[in-house]
């Protein structure tokens, strides 16, 4: 599932590609029972509902909450779309062909080459865009593609977004790079939790927002905690090596443009980077990289990185450095 770096790395992508359109038509083949009555465009009323809402309104920004995509209109409304396992979005320009029933849309012929990668091709949702004032030629498609139909896609108003009791959006914890995200606000969050395996707490998006699979398990590797280990087990110290851990494979992640380990790709149809720097994540029985030590003295770890299910979960983690052990308790030092 596209994470915060995956969710920040669309956003960026956005901005500088939409901002300024005007919507001039809407597509989708999400059609599930299941959801019907829900307020997503899997149930065919509420998309009938959504279209006439959003149709000939202009995009004026785009921003991220947790690993929610807003899609800010002028009309004080929003559209939310959340990628879930295996979704992703890209812009550019597509064809509509009705007789491919399985994948009516596909990229025009001579867009660039990674519109055309597989993981691409499963087109569940379109917005047509055009300039600014709809009256000029269309000029790109902003598509969803998601292979598992996961994902959600709804309308919310502006000025519900930072209300508690928002369906979509009311129930996340603090975002971990904002400048207000302090030591202080991290202990008091994961201490909600306390008698909690710190990985599943990390990845609890009420305590934390966009932190998943991949980025907890870098990030306790980075900080050489056992992600079983309790919150309640672990000194401010330790605590404070994984807060800064947290923040720094996060920010790694936006640097290498995202992971594409498995489905994720960007608004161009590429794939992140940040696969090829992972020290634990899906590298069960490969040697450990971590450097115990500092300076010349400094040794390569002699462990092996080992995957357990936590909480449902697979984690990847070192046999040696990430021992479990009882640590000292919270308030101590």
């Amino acid at each position: 599932m596209p994470e915060l770096p995956e969710v920040h790395t669309t956003v960026t992508g956005l901005s500088k590609t939409i901002v300024g359109c005007r919507i001039v038509d809407m597509w989708t083949n999400y059609n599930s029972l299941y959801f019907k009555g829900s307020k997503t465009i899997k149930d065919p009323a509420y998309f009938k509902h959504f279209r006439k809402e959003v149709i000939g309104k202009k995009i004026v920004s785009v921003s991220r909450r947790a690993k929610n995509i807003l899609i800010n209109l002028e009309s004080g409304q929003t559209i939310l779309i959340h990628m879930k396992m295996t979704g992703h979005i890209m812009i550019g320009r597509y064809v509509f062909n009705a007789k491919n029933k399985k994948d009516p849309w596909t990229p025009v012929l001579d867009e660039r080459k990674a519109l055309h990668d597989p993981f691409n091709r499963f087109i569940r949702f379109v917005i047509t865009l055009s300039d600014s004032n709809g009256k000029k030629a269309i000029i790109k498609h902003l598509v969803l593609s998601d292979m598992r139909k996961f994902a959600k896609v709804t309308l919310i108003e502006n000025d519900s977004i930072a209300q508690e009791n928002n369906d979509h959006l009311g129930d996340l914890g603090p975002e971990p790079l904002e400048p207000g995200f302090t030591f202080s606000v991290f202990k008091e969050q994961l201490l909600k939790k306390p008698a909690g395996k710190i990985k599943t707490v990390l990845m609890d998006q009420t305590i934390i927002s966009g932190v998943g699979n991949i980025y907890s398990d870098e990030a306790l590797w980075r900080a050489g905690i056992h992600p079983e280990e309790r919150v309640e087990n672990i000194s401010d110290s330790l605590l404070k090596k994984i807060y800064g851990a947290v923040q720094k494979v996060l920010n790694h992640g936006i640097d290498f443009g995202g992971d594409s380990m498995s489905d994720y790709r960007n608004v161009d149809g590429e794939r992140g980077k940040f696969q090829e720097q992972h020290q634990a994540y899906r590298k069960t029985g490969q040697k450990c990289s971590f450097k115990i030590g500092t300076g010349r003295t400094a040794k390569k770890c002699p462990g092996i990185i080992l995957r357990k299910k936590v909480g449902g979960r697979s984690a990847h983690f070192c046999s040696v450095h990430q021992k479990l052990k009882v640590h000292q308790k919270l308030g101590t030092h």
